[in-house]
């Protein structure tokens, strides 16, 4: 007897189709009937529900009927609060703008939850809402101070955007808290109407006095993952390590190198040159993830919830298991490797002439480093170039092939923020040694150009088959943004284009600055008029870069979009996976929340390393320059090492100063002495609190 299944086929588009089509909330029951389910498929109905209710494409409703949120005012997002208290829902749906929402109505939901927020109404052009509910809890530790009242523990959290105390739960570690301790903690229960937030402590920091410390501080703090579940590591057992040609293209015999950082372990993409009679043959091979990864495995799973890897100071939380991103996938020298490659053709000018993708096997001649090769080319230091002689040609040419990319980049209008990033140096006992501005490297820029060709040939090639893919885009500024920058220009008497609302004009801007006392005040708070870049399935371009159409592919090892894109592209070549537009609209969200969690977390360990650089300096006389105005002060960048601390407002006694936000300065009233971004001042170290992640200066008499 032949078992009766549904007709229709259940998925979520078809059901929000239904939702749509009947112009009302459904209960359970209507939409069994309307998709003539049999008992047997009913099961699928509610797994189906419980996933969309999760995401927050549906909503339940009081009286257990599902609705569309859209259709009832209300917003699915990711909550965004300020240290003030008030916070920002975030859309899930792309083009819709942010929610403002009062700290009154934020209820028991905590920044980065993901929450559903109702319309309330709309002033000017801002919508103002109220939570409705938290579909998704983000955090699930706490970090803060341990106080006691009468015999109960509590936990305060050093996050100012967490307004709640956590009574801490009776276990094994009550019995050495100490008042005053510095804890994390995992969350047991949420603040609800009449009910206190419970944690349980999970770990006291008597101490966060070294790099490791705050490393591993921070990653309770954003409750990272500390180690790859049990199930994904079996899934690993089955991996075959063994290569073979297949139906690749052999490329062994070619002189690919990888080039990274010193301390580098997992290399995703290696390089090789061809000068020919038109110019120059590219050969960008990246390693192929996918082949390892298949879609909906364990390991694939753990990867895309992940995101990305975050890196830490010597020590890095990956997105996949050290025998793939250091194992298997990396392209080490001398090691055969699963490769997918983009080769590009150009002239003697630059201009790209033709591409063609495939899958390939390579085999790294060497593993160069990014000070190598500066030394070998750049300073054609002898001893250099006598180790890497048998491929100096080869570097050189890339280097030539390099420099025509970047100034066709250039030409096109591409905004290069040449803003230093700090470098920690750590002593063989992982003490902070120094905190340096990295130098950036001609070297850097060969594999930069070389990239950013590969991923805008890639994105090239998939969009113009019309086959859904997740573009990485940067928007343009908003234009209130850009009056404010235009405003500073006029304040500085920089001569400028009428409305530079292209990247062209914003760059010739820059270059105009290059070199003066102006350079870094300009491109500091043109860097702050940007929007930040991220994951979509609209091809909105990419503003910064100047480019029409962009993609991530260099990375898969570290990133999951590139794995993505990799799958998209071998459906298109050999054998991949194909993704809907609305899978990858539901993943870009995601993505791009990964990411920015990552940014956050790697930004708040470089700082809180800063602060403790500074510990031991109090009192200290330093010489920095103005790096941001706020109301309440000022940050200084100091000039001997790479270190930015405030200094508050409070501080200043000669004077009561007004903070003029457009003129982007402090003003004494009485004295009209000014401070501005770009400034330089002298400065005494007044405070440095790594617990509290404070760093005060005031100025020096």
């Amino acid at each position: 007897m032949k078992t009766k299944t549904s007709t229709i086929n259940l998925n979520k588009e078809n059901l929000l189709k239904f939702l749509r089509q009947e112009k009302r909330p459904l209960g359970a029951t209507d939409l069994t009937k309307g998709f003539c389910l049999y008992k047997q498929d009913r099961r699928k109905l509610e797994t189906l529900i419980k996933d969309m209710l999760k995401e927050g494409s549906i909503i339940r409703l009081k009286n257990k009927r599902f609705g569309i949120p859209r259709e009832m005012n209300l917003v699915t997002g990711i909550l965004s609060c300020t240290k003030s208290g008030n916070g920002f829902v975030i859309p899930d749906k792309e083009r819709e703008r942010d929610i403002f929402i009062p700290s009154r109505f934020i209820k028991n939901a905590f920044h980065g939850d993901k929450v559903i927020a109702r319309i309330e109404h709309t002033f000017r052009g801002r919508k103002e809402g109220k939570i409705i509910k938290v579909i998704e809890r983000k955090t699930h530790n706490v970090v803060g101070f341990i106080k006691k009242h009468k015999n109960i523990f509590y936990l305060v959290p050093e996050d100012e955007r967490i307004p709640h105390h956590f009574i801490v739960m009776e276990g094994k570690k009550n019995k050495t808290l100490d008042e005053g301790d510095f804890a994390a903690a995992r969350i047991t229960r949420f603040p609800e109407e009449g009910k206190d937030a419970e944690c349980d402590v999970i770990k006291v920091f008597k101490n966060l006095d070294n790099a490791k410390s705050i490393s591993q501080f921070v990653t309770y703090k954003y409750s990272l993952p500390l180690r790859f579940k049990k199930i994904t590591s079996e899934d690993l057992q089955h991996l075959n390590s063994f290569v073979s040609l297949d139906a690749r293209r052999d490329l062994r015999t070619k002189g690919f190198v990888t080039i990274d950082g010193e301390f580098a372990k997992d290399f995703d993409d290696a390089v090789y040159i061809e000068k020919t009679a038109q110019g120059f043959t590219l050969f960008v091979s990246i390693a192929d993830v996918s082949h390892y990864v298949n879609v909906g495995s364990l390991l694939d799973k753990e990867a895309y919830e992940r995101g990305t890897s975050v890196y830490f100071p010597a020590s890095v939380i990956p997105m996949l298991p050290k025998e793939l991103s250091n194992g298997i996938c990396s392209l080490n020298p001398g090691e055969d490797r699963y490769t997918v490659t983009a080769e590009m053709d150009y002239n003697k000018k630059g201009d790209l002439l033709d591409t063609s993708f495939y899958t390939s096997v390579i085999r790294s001649a060497k593993r160069l480093t990014y000070t190598k090769v500066e030394d070998a080319i750049v300073k054609r230091d002898e001893h250099s170039r006598q180790e890497i002689e048998d491929m100096l040609n080869k570097l050189e040419h890339m280097g030539e092939l390099a420099m025509l990319l970047r100034e066709k980049r250039e030409r096109r209008g591409n905004l290069d923020f040449d803003l230093p990033e700090p470098e920690v140096v750590l002593d063989m006992e992982g003490g902070i040694k120094s905190i340096l501005r990295a130098e950036r490297l001609f070297s850097h820029r060969i594999i930069e150009e070389f990239m950013i060709a590969a991923n805008e040939a890639v994105a090239d090639f998939i969009s113009r088959k019309n086959i859904p893919l997740m573009y990485r885009i940067h928007e343009r500024p908003e234009e209130s943004k850009l009056r404010d920058f235009e405003k500073l220009l006029d304040a500085l008497g920089i001569e400028r284009k009428k409305d530079p609302k292209d990247s062209y004009s914003l760059q010739t801007i820059l270059k105009r600055v290059e070199k003066t006392e102006y350079e870094f005040l300009v491109n500091r708070v043109l860097l702050r008029s940007m929007k930040q870049a991220k994951y979509s399935v609209f091809n909105k371009g990419h503003f910064g870069l100047a480019s029409k159409s962009y993609i991530h592919f260099t990375s898969p090892i570290r990133r999951y979009p590139d794995l993505i894109c990799h799958r998209i592209l071998k459906s298109i070549i050999d054998e991949g996976y194909s993704y809907s537009e609305a899978e990858l609209e539901r993943m870009a969200n995601h993505l791009s929340e990964k990411e920015r969690l990552a940014m956050e977390v790697e930004r708040e360990t470089e700082d809180r390393i800063r602060v403790l650089f500074m510990k031991d300096k109090t009192g200290d006389v330093y010489e920095g320059i103005i790096s941001h105005i706020t109301s309440y002060g000022f940050f200084v960048e100091l000039f001997d090492v790479f270190v930015e601390g405030i200094v508050l407002l409070s501080e200043l006694y000669d004077d009561y100063y007004h903070f003029e936000e457009e003129k982007f300065r402090l003003i004494g009233r009485r004295t009209k002495k000014v401070y501005r971004i770009g400034d330089k001042v002298k400065i005494k170290v007044e405070m440095a609190n790594v617990e509290k992640n404070q760093l005060h200066f005031a100025l020096a008499r």
